[in-house]
C-alpha cells in the first residue's frame, strides 16, 4: 500500500505580485517565478531528497481562490509567529491555534482568498 503520496500543490491566486509579497513575508522564503502550460506560477522553495512536498501560487483562468474545498497544510515551527505575522499583513484568522492532539493547527485566509492551515511537526505541549 502506498504512503505519503502527497505530491505536489497549488495555490489559486488573482494578484500574483500580491501573493508572492505575501507568503515570502510571511515564510520568510523566496519564491522562484515560471510558467507551467501558459499559467503564471511562483514556486515554493524545493530541495530534492528533502523531507515533504512543495508547491506553487499559480495564476490562470482554471485557479480559483477559495476558502471552500480542500485543505493545504503547511509547516511551521512557529505557529504563533506565523498567525501574528498573517494579521500583519492584512490576512484574516479562520481557526485559532488549537490542539489537535499530536500538534497543533490553525487556519488562516490569504490575501487571494484561500484558506491555509498551517501545522507543528512536534507534538502539542
Amino acid at each position: 500500500m502506498a504512503t505519503n503520496i502527497g505530491a505536489y500543490f497549488e495555490i489559486p491566486v488573482t494578484d500574483l505580485d500580491r501573493a508572492i509579497n505575501f507568503y515570502q513575508l510571511l515564510l520568510d522564503i523566496e519564491l522562484e517565478r515560471g510558467s507551467i502550460h501558459g499559467y503564471e506560477m511562483a514556486f515554493f522553495p524545493f530541495e530534492n531528497n528533502g523531507a515533504g512536498i512543495s508547491g506553487a501560487l499559480c495564476k490562470g483562468d482554471v485557479y480559483k481562490p477559495s476558502i471552500e474545498g480542500s485543505f493545504i497544510y503547511l509547516f511551521t515551527s512557529d505557529i504563533d509567529g506565523v498567525l501574528s505575522k498573517a494579521v500583519e499583513l492584512g490576512s484574516e484568522i479562520l481557526f485559532e491555534k488549537t490542539d489537535a492532539g499530536n500538534c497543533f493547527v490553525a487556519e488562516i485566509k490569504d490575501t487571494e482568498g484561500n484558506r491555509i492551515c498551517f501545522t507543528t511537526r512536534h507534538q502539542a505541549e
